[in-house]
C-alpha cells in the first residue's frame, strides 16, 4: 500500500490542534457543569428566557441523546439540547443552550452568514464524497488533474469551515450579551459561562485550520505549487 510521508506533515498539526481543542473545551464544560447559575435556571429554561425576551416564539425547545450534541436546527426551528444541557442548572449548560440560542435569533434576524452556511450544506456533503474518490483515483493511475478536482471539491468543506468561524462567533456574542441582559445570569457568572463558549468556539478554529491544511496538501501534490523553470 502506498502512502506519502508529506500528508504526515500537514495533517499532524491540524490533528493535533483539533484534539487539544476537543480536551479544552470537555475540560471547560466539566469544570463549569459543576458550578450551579445563582437563579437555578436549566439550559432548556434559559433558552426559552433568552427567546421569549427577544420575541422568537416559533422555536420548539427538546432534549436529544449524546454528548454536547446541542444543535439549532432551522429546518425544524428546534433547539436541541443535550442531556446534560437541558435539564441542568449549571453554568456551563446555561452558556451552551443560550449559543444555541443565539443561532435561532440569526435565523430570526435573517443573518445572512447563518443562511449561507446552511445553503452550502448540501453541496459540502456531495463535495466531500466526490473529492475522495477523485482524489483516490488521481493517486492510484498517477493522474494530478483528477488530484485537483477532488481537491476542488474539498475547497467546499473550507469555505464551510471558515463561513462557520464568524457563525460561532455572532451566535456566543448575542448569547453573552442576553444572559445578563434577560437576568438569567449575572455579570459576574456570565464570564464563566463565556470561558465554556470560548473555548468551544477553539474547535471550529481548529476544524478550519485543518480543512485548510488537507486542501494545502493535495493542491501541492497536484502540482499547484510547482515550479517550471
Amino acid at each position: 500500500m502506498w502512502f506519502d510521508p508529506m500528508y504526515l506533515v500537514f495533517a499532524v498539526p491540524g490533528f493535533v490542534l483539533a484534539l487539544m481543542a476537543s480536551l479544552f473545551v470537555r475540560s471547560r464544560f466539566g469544570h463549569y457543569s459543576r458550578v450551579p447559575s445563582a437563579r437555578g435556571l436549566t439550559g432548556a429554561e434559559a433558552a426559552q428566557v433568552m427567546l421569549s425576551r427577544a420575541g422568537v416564539r416559533d422555536v420548539a425547545i427538546e432534549v436529544t441523546n449524546g454528548f454536547l450534541s446541542d444543535h439549532y436546527d432551522p429546518l425544524s426551528r428546534t433547539l436541541r439540547l443535550s442531556p446534560g444541557v437541558y435539564g441542568s442548572n449549571s453554568l456551563a449548560a446555561i452558556g451552551v443552550a443560550c449559543h444555541e440560542a443565539g443561532h435561532a435569533l440569526q435565523h430570526a434576524r435573517g443573518y445572512a452568514l447563518l443562511g449561507l452556511r446552511s445553503a452550502l450544506v448540501p453541496a459540502t456533503n456531495i463535495g466531500s464524497v466526490l473529492s475522495y474518490i477523485l482524489i483516490s483515483i488521481g493517486f492510484f493511475l498517477h493522474r494530478p488533474q483528477f488530484i485537483l478536482l477532488g481537491a476542488l471539491f474539498f475547497s467546499l468543506a473550507v469555505v464551510f469551515s471558515l463561513v462557520t468561524l464568524p457563525v460561532e462567533w455572532d451566535a456566543s456574542a448575542r448569547a453573552k450579551v442576553s444572559m445578563v441582559e434577560t437576568g438569567v445570569v449575572s455579570p459576574g457568572e456570565a464570564d464563566d459561562a463565556a470561558r465554556v463558549l470560548n473555548a468551544a468556539f477553539m474547535t471550529y478554529v481548529a476544524s478550519a485550520v485543518n480543512s485548510l491544511l488537507i486542501l494545502l496538501y493535495y493542491l501541492m501534490r497536484a502540482g499547484v505549487f510547482r515550479r517550471d523553470d
